[in-house]
């Protein structure tokens, strides 16, 4: 009985001295107030272009135009989108680049990933040679007319491809993934070699298993590139069916842009408000396109946020 009543008060002294240790002060509870209120205001000023977009695209788009919304939308409405959704070849663009982006971020996340480990491996033929060779792209380029002349003599202008080949070795990509690779434990490969296992099982058995922090910042970017490169349709591409997203709707914009300047230039005063308020303007283009382009990145990259964070910082200092 003795000993359970000095149990029970060892625990209660316990209970009070951890929470006299987890008491705030009056220092602590102004510096949560301040970091709380700091970070706060660093998220809404983060998230507010993007609100601010999406609330002009919804609202009455003379009142856009003007600058008059900023804060909540007005006259609510959704003919912007209805407008793009039914643009001429809309679906086959987002088809081709949807592919363009998976294919091109699949071969560029595997094809980084073993250069990167290989120009880690001292057995490597002139590994230093190769090494420098592709790093030095980085800063000097052939420009744009011989790019366009090996792309033709490759027989890629008008294919799915002149998408894809072009932008699968990334010296910069592949500067992360050595330095990463670099930082694992030596013993780990040492390990499978004892065992018997060739290069190439290292790199997809160990190698590569280890590396996910890395290739999903690889991946991150290669993706966001691939999703935003329009310039690649305007250089390579004159059949229809093979342009992009991004280049439909950059035409999109200039056509649309110009021709309801016109519209509203030359019939404003025949116009009723309602007719007003969902007649697209420049402003009201803009603002969907931007909106269309940029939420799906904003839709993948939270999943891929925690490996970016870890990749980055390990793939881009070593020691």
């Amino acid at each position: 009985m003795a000993n359970q009543l000095s149990k029970g008060k060892e625990k209660q002294m316990s209970q009070l001295a951890v929470k006299k240790k987890n008491k705030l002060t009056a220092g602590d509870v102004t510096f949560n107030i301040i970091n709380y209120a700091v970070f706060g205001i660093f998220t809404l000023i983060c998230i507010y272009p993007f609100y601010y977009m999406v609330i002009n695209t919804i609202s009455a788009n003379d009142l856009s135009a003007a600058g008059l919304i900023n804060f909540l939308p007005k006259g609510i409405h959704f003919s912007n989108y209805k407008a793009l959704l039914e643009l001429n070849g809309l679906g086959t663009a987002a088809i081709v680049s949807v592919g363009k982006t998976v294919i091109g971020t699949g071969l560029t996340v595997i094809v980084t990933a073993f250069l990167g480990f290989m120009f880690t491996q001292e057995k490597m033929w002139k590994r230093k040679l190769w090494y420098r060779f592709t790093v030095i792209t980085m800063y000097f380029n052939a420009g744009l007319i011989p790019m366009f002349i090996t792309m033709k003599n490759l027989h890629l202008t008008n294919t799915f491809w002149v998408y894809v080949i072009p932008t699968i070795v990334q010296p910069f990509n592949i500067i992360l993934v050595k330095t990463y690779v670099e930082s694992l434990p030596k013993a780990l490969q040492e390990a499978a070699e004892i065992d018997g296992a060739g290069i190439f099982k290292i790199f997809y058995k160990v190698i590569l298993p280890t590396c996910t922090p890395i290739l999903a910042t690889v991946a991150i970017f290669a993706a966001v590139n691939q999703w935003n490169n329009y310039q690649d349709t305007l250089i390579y591409i004159t059949d229809q069916k093979l342009y992009s997203l991004q280049y439909l709707l950059y035409t999109y914009i200039n056509q649309a842009s110009s021709l309801a300047a016109m519209v509203r230039n030359s019939g404003v005063a025949g116009m009723s408000a309602a007719a007003l308020a969902t007649q697209q303007t420049g402003t009201s283009i803009q603002m969907t396109v931007s909106v269309v382009v940029v939420l799906p990145i904003l839709c993948i990259y939270p999943m891929f946020q925690r490996f970016f964070v870890k990749g980055i910082m390990i793939g881009s200092v070593k020691g």
